[in-house]
């Protein structure tokens, strides 16, 4: 059965035209589900009886059940669900001067195979529907509703390619931007995109007011191509003519992300090529200080390194910031906590079957 949260407010219009109600059921049906946030439809008591018993007949609520949850001596708060067919995922909370932040997943598993990245570990299983996006915010709404705080942000920076499942994310952060939905301010939303230029070029058409953020980590073809292999099919002067027409578009200012590897892309002359390759544009870079990952023998820089190269894109005349560090004390990661839990699972299968033997 469908979850509700799948429907944006048109198709939600449309199921209600389709069933000959009024739309102002539908007004009713979003205030419910998102400001009052019920999580019963016989909750819905503004609603006829006839018309609950139509919703329980074709919905269920959040299509999530979770697993874990981590929380960190910062506020931190990282979240592990179950989807209805079994595959975990991750979302998490992270608490700033200017309010809550949700980082969501937007696949099971990631295909974009990231040398650095602990998502690509898996391979992907399939896009996530809009009602498992909607479902990670609400989970993390209910959690800060028991303490009247709200969320103030989304960024889908999670696992998987925000772009490689278009539809459904632009379907996820239309329903929670919507005046009848969560109401979070197009501008306190934040796609990310490692670069999948045909995308990039849509979405500009789109003129949403919605904030890009572009995963870059390398100033130059050769080394962003090892470290991303997304750059072979879209290598950067493509991405960048893309980028332009985007902010011509758009008038919006981009976000470029820069995980600094130690011994990788964190040099003076690798801060003076990223610098070169951005000048002029209407941009600012988000240096990332780097989670480890076990698997993948990448190191962090210390705060001296990272401001070396801080330092650098300043006196270039780029717009500069160092991202906070976040959850240090759990499995910061993205992807780290799925897989923890994946090997667990692995692990108990094993001892299950020997056990049976």
């Amino acid at each position: 059965m469908e979850s509700i949260y799948n429907l944006t407010y048109p198709k939600m219009e449309q199921w209600a035209l389709d069933h000959g109600w009024k739309k102002f059921r539908v007004q009713q049906i979003f205030k419910w589900l998102y400001k009052d946030r019920v999580y019963d439809f016989d909750a819905m008591t503004n609603l006829s009886k006839e018309t609950r018993e139509a919703l329980k007949k074709d919905f269920t609520f959040n299509p999530l059940t979770l697993v874990r949850k981590q929380v960190s001596k910062d506020g931190t708060t990282k979240f592990l669900f179950k989807t209805h067919d079994g595959a975990l995922l991750e979302s998490v909370m992270m608490v700033f001067d200017y309010g809550h932040s949700v980082c969501v997943s937007s696949q099971v598993g990631c295909n974009m195979g990231c040398a650095f990245c602990a998502s690509g570990l898996t391979k992907k299983q399939r896009n996530l529907t809009t009602a498992e996006m909607v479902g990670q915010v609400m989970a993390v709404q209910q959690e800060l509703d028991k303490t009247g705080q709200r969320l103030s942000h989304v960024v889908v920076m999670g696992t998987g390619e925000p772009f490689d499942n278009y539809d459904n994310v632009i379907d996820f952060v239309n329903t929670v931007n919507h005046d009848r939905g969560l109401a979070i301010g197009a501008r306190h939303i934040t796609i990310s995109t490692c670069g999948i230029v045909p995308k990039i070029l849509e979405f500009s058409k789109g003129h949403y007011q919605y904030n890009l953020a572009v995963s870059l980590h390398a100033p130059n073809d050769e080394l962003r191509s090892k470290l991303m292999p997304v750059n072979k099919a879209y290598p950067l002067a493509e991405l960048m003519d893309a980028l332009k027409v985007y902010t011509t578009e758009n008038n919006r200012r981009l976000t470029f992300e820069y995980i600094l590897l130690k011994g990788v892309n964190d040099t003076p002359k690798h801060a003076r090529e990223l610098a070169k390759l951005l000048r002029g544009m209407n941009a600012y870079v988000n240096l990332i200080p780097y989670n480890a990952v076990d698997e993948h023998g990448f190191k962090s820089v210390s705060r001296a390194e990272a401001m070396v190269f801080y330092d650098i894109l300043k006196k270039e005349n780029i717009s500069v910031t160092i991202r906070k560090e976040h959850g240090n004390d759990i499995d910061a990661a993205c992807g780290q906590l799925r897989i923890k839990e994946m090997r667990k699972e692995k692990e108990c299968k094993r001892t299950e079957n020997q056990t049976s033997d």
